[in-house]
């Protein structure tokens, strides 16, 4: 590259600049010169006319689908440690670049690529998705987006200052039922809400396989195991923690509140403005961190309080995992199933149970009132896709649904604080979110950013 760093960093700042003013011009209603790629490449922009240049980070298991749902896009380099789950995407896209190193693909590709998905597992999301982001380009990442409260808050300041377009994948946040429900809390469909009840059945724990760690196993040969470890602290590999089984593993995972939080929560979040809580505790049975910590228990209930905001007064909400059910509502007619993985929202004049992924299956309950109620103008836009979301966001130089610096981020908190909670059971922690701090424990302070493995910085 004929560019030194310092050149690149001044070549980024130069279209940042360039990009606010094209963005000033559409808000005006001015038309937008199309720009020839190279002029732009070095920011991560791509002309509308052009397709975008995507690279993949992580394109087993979920990383699959997300490359696939961009390939009407230009799919330029692939990037996986293991090459059991992701040897067949290489062999799809042969005209991609292979890596297992997403730093050592960012040095020899960063002018061909414009943006890039991130579906590895949670605890290498904010290095992969900062990396992108410095270099400016935007960025797609699975939920949650991080493993810390503190990447969380990094990754948020970072979208902003590069002004780059990005998208959590929750991808129910694109769907229809979100908006319906939305659009029913804001006419008042069940008054005023002040409990929620929320939760999933799935249980990412690693209880079973604690006693396992003891056994010794040899690196496959198709895992790079150190840089699947990333910023993680330094362990031998065992095949208990990979593939999939890495969500119980608190190393690794966020267990099923980080799993299922983004999904589950995220339409009472929107049309709440939940914001922040103010407290945090979580009750678990059968579980002392301090002997059983590096597995996620099999259930638990997290409690969080939110504020009154705006013209709603304040509302609390119970997180249910695994074996700790959410509990029936009152309500529901008898020998009609309750949710067991979504939400029930109570209101002081009614109640709505949905699933989870963008409250499908929304119904003010009992069946009578629903069938009674007169929905209101649809006033949210339909028909959205997750990933076209954000492909379209680039091209218009706008903010995708979910982006992390106003949504996603704040949303990815939420599961962060109930990770911490869990490791500090049954204490009610008191959250300062302006600066982010928890004003009674230390202890839970330090959770809030834990050390990263030498050689790897955010």
């Amino acid at each position: 590259d004929q560019y030194t760093r310092e050149e690149n960093l001044s070549m980024r700042r130069l279209n940042l600049t360039r990009r606010q003013f094209v963005r000033s011009l559409t808000s005006a209603g001015a038309a937008v010169m199309i720009v020839p790629r190279q002029a732009v490449a070095r920011s991560g922009q791509t002309p509308p006319n052009e397709k975008l240049n995507i690279a993949g980070i992580g394109v087993g298991g979920m990383g699959r689908g997300d490359v696939n749902a961009v390939r009407n896009e230009n799919i330029v380099a692939l990037c996986d440690v293991d090459t059991r789950r992701s040897g067949d995407m290489f062999k799809a896209i042969p005209d991609a670049k292979v890596y297992r190193d997403f730093r050592k693909m960012f040095d020899q590709m960063e002018n061909k690529i414009d943006a890039v998905t991130v579906s590895t597992p949670d605890h290498t999301h904010a290095v992969a998705a900062m990396a992108a982001i410095t270099r400016g380009k935007h960025v797609y990442c699975q939920k949650p987006l991080a493993h810390s409260v503190y990447e969380v808050r990094q990754l948020m300041k970072a979208a902003r200052e590069h002004g780059v377009v990005t998208q959590l994948g929750n991808q129910g946040h694109s769907s229809d039922s979100i908006r319906t429900f939305c659009e029913w809390i804001w006419d008042g469909a069940i008054g005023n809400v002040h409990t929620i009840h929320a939760g999933c059945r799935a249980i990412n724990s690693a209880f079973g396989a604690l006693p396992r760690l003891t056994e010794k196993h040899t690196v496959p040969p198709e895992l790079d195991w150190y840089q699947w470890l990333g910023p993680a602290l330094e362990r031998p590999y065992h095949p208990a923690y990979l593939p999939g089984a890495w969500r119980g593993w608190v190393p690794f995972g966020n267990g099923t509140v980080g799993d299922w939080t983004c999904h589950v929560v995220d339409p009472v979040f929107w049309a709440l403005d939940l914001g922040s809580p103010t407290t945090i505790r979580a009750e678990v049975k059968d579980y002392d961190p301090k002997t059983q910590g590096d597995a996620f228990p099999t259930g638990e209930i997290i409690t969080y309080e939110f504020p009154a905001k705006g013209d709603r007064g304040p509302v609390t909400m119970h997180w249910y995992s695994g074996t700790e059910p959410i509990p029936r509502p009152a309500d529901l007619e008898e020998g009609r199933k309750p949710v067991e993985t979504g939400a029930i929202v109570l209101g002081d004049r009614g109640t709505i149970m949905y699933g989870s992924h963008g409250a499908g299956g929304a119904r003010i309950i009992p069946e009578e009132k629903m069938k009674a109620y007169q929905q209101p103008e649809k006033t949210l836009p339909r028909g959205l896709e997750h990933h076209r979301d954000w492909i379209d966001a680039i091209r218009k130089g706008i903010k995708a649904g979910s982006d992390f610096a106003t949504y996603g981020g704040p949303l990815t908190e939420l599961a962060m604080l109930g990770v911490i909670a869990i490791k500090l059971p049954s204490t009610k922690l008191q959250w300062d979110a302006e600066n982010m701090r928890f004003t009674n424990c230390e202890e839970a302070n330090q959770l809030v950013n834990p050390p990263y493995r030498d050689g790897w910085t955010l």
